[in-house]
């Protein structure tokens, strides 16, 4: 006992007198001697330094590299300094953002030791936006157009394009410190740099036209303005566009700008097209997100709650019910809109069908055998909500049809199947509802038209 203590009194012993030396070191004295001059640069560039780091006293810790627009810290390089005396080099980035205009940044370099004393250089850069020869339009089928300069920050290239054009585009790397940027499509729907996701040009039709593009403000063109019933569509992604809305029961709906339109599959659960195309909304009036699906070609429409969020199923029966399942990659035991090849499938958040509420708390989906769902067999479940929320079992839902079942488990408890021996029709319509008048025991029902 007396040996452990006095082994921890010597430890103890040794970390005082080693504290006791390091404070004697006092702060110390960085000295930094920066070697590269540096002035001007292009957004985009990466500047090399050169930097001779030193102090006699105390051991260094760390030398920075920091850029500043204007108050803001856009870009920082950190490398360890453990040898006084040494030139220490790196990179650090000068990032290209939209909309800044060519101006002064302010490049700091901070040098500093183990005590945390620090010493600052601050050095003053020119910074311009290049005017590149020419950028390059990487189609999705992986054609590499040149974009010539036709203005200030402004690029544009005419070619025989299809009417949907997915693309990206690069800027080849600037000047002597310059790198390849490349500008596609954000998740908020906007063109961005530093991604290649494909930006969703469109026009009219098919044919000869202009793709423009200005590295300055981030603006591109063409982009058709799709409409429905004057409400401009927001874009999603290269393919998606949406609107959320209030929608009325019975109401008219117009279309406009959309390419193709011809061709869209109209869902008959959410609207009714008279022989001369126009269009009636169905469900019972109240919030929806309408989604222009434009490579499926289809209008995808999903309840929406009064904060314009995806609607759940409530206890009085009311707001949304979806259906989630099938194996759409496979083409057996399928269901989804517009045809059950590809449907995602068990995907609860992308593959829920929303079923179109026709009257308050009476839920409708039509399909066409071989077209929406399988002829020879099915497999999904009901949900009070998107991502498999609110499950529907066999104790809360039941079938009274001749085609469909509701099976009673134990495995795979609630799913619905075929019934033994029945096959669908091709070609031939089904139309599928459920009543949630009393939601701890729903019925569903099925007749064929």
């Amino acid at each position: 006992m007396k040996k452990i203590f006095w082994v921890a009194t010597m430890v103890a012993g040794i970390l005082f007198m080693n504290s006791c030396k390091e404070e004697d070191l006092g702060p110390g004295n960085p000295i930094m001697e920066v070697k590269t001059e540096i002035a001007n640069a292009y957004f985009g560039d990466s500047l090399a330094f050169t930097v001779n780091a030193s102090d006699m006293d105390v051991p260094l810790s760390t030398l920075k590299a920091q850029l500043y627009f204007g108050e803001e810290m856009v870009s920082e390089t950190v490398i360890r300094t453990k040898v006084s005396g040494k030139d220490y080099s790196g990179k650090i980035f000068v990032p290209y953002y939209k909309d800044i205009p060519n101006g002064t940044a302010t490049l700091k370099y901070i040098l500093q030791n183990i005590h945390f004393t620090i010493v600052e250089k601050t050095v003053e850069v020119n910074c311009v936006r290049p005017q590149f020869e020419n950028l390059v339009l990487v189609t999705e089928d992986g054609q590499q157009l040149d974009m010539p300069r036709v203005g200030e920050n402004q690029y544009a290239v005419t070619a025989e394009f299809p009417q949907k054009l997915n693309a990206y585009i690069k800027a080849p790397a600037y000047g002597t410190n310059g790198n390849e940027i490349t500008f596609g499509y954000s998740s908020d729907g906007t063109i961005t740099e530093g991604t290649n996701s494909y930006i969703p040009f469109s026009a009219l039709e098919a044919g000869t036209y202009e793709v423009t593009f200005n590295t300055l403000t981030y603006a591109g063109s063409p982009f058709i303005s799709m409409k429905m019933n004057g409400q401009e569509f927001t874009q999603v992604d290269a393919s998606t566009l949406k609107i959320e809305t209030t929608m009325e029961q019975g109401e008219a709906v117009v279309f406009e700008g959309v390419p193709n339109y011809e061709n869209y599959w109209i869902d008959p659960d959410f609207f009714t097209k008279a022989d001369d195309g126009s269009l009636t909304f169905i469900p019972v009036s109240g919030n929806y997100r309408i989604t222009a699906d434009t490579q499926k070609e289809y209008f995808k429409v999903e309840v929406l709650d009064a904060a314009m969020a995806d609607a759940t199923l409530q206890t009085d029966g009311t707001g949304a019910l979806y259906i989630v399942g099938g194996s759409g990659t496979l083409g057996t035991e399928s269901i989804g809109k517009p045809s059950y090849i590809g449907a995602p499938s068990w995907d609860g958040g992308n593959g829920a069908i929303c079923m179109s509420p026709i009257e308050p708390k009476k839920y409708q989906l039509t399909v066409v055998a071989g077209e929406q769902i399988t002829v020879d067999g099915v497999n999904f479940k009901f949900y009070g909500g998107k991502n498999w929320g609110n499950e529907y079992k066999s104790d809360r839902i039941t079938s009274e049809n001749d085609f469909f079942i509701v099976n009673p488990g134990p495995n795979d408890d609630g799913n619905v199947w075929l019934k033994e021996g029945v096959t669908l029709e091709s070609g031939t319509t089904y139309v599928i509802t459920v009543d949630m008048t009393d939601p701890a025991h729903a019925v569903m029902y099925a007749v064929k038209k």
